[in-house]
């Protein structure tokens, strides 16, 4: 069963592939899907991050309007 994918959970892993890449213990053969999978998450990250910007704006307009 496979972990639901949240924000954490995405910028977790991309930490844990940037150290792997910095330390240079992921092999050649597997950089480039480390790599690729570090590209979805941030993406992930990045849409997660406007979504939310945008909640938060919607609420605060809404806010301002009951005043």
């Amino acid at each position: 069963m496979s972990e639901e994918l949240t924000y954490e959970n995405a910028y977790r892993e991309l930490q844990e592939i940037a150290e792997e890449i910095e330390m240079e213990s992921v092999s050649v053969d597997l950089l480039a899907e480390k790599v690729k999978r570090a590209a979805m998450l941030i993406s992930f990250c990045q849409q997660k991050l406007r979504a939310t910007e945008t909640e938060v704006n919607n609420i605060i307009k809404q806010m301002d309007n009951g005043k």
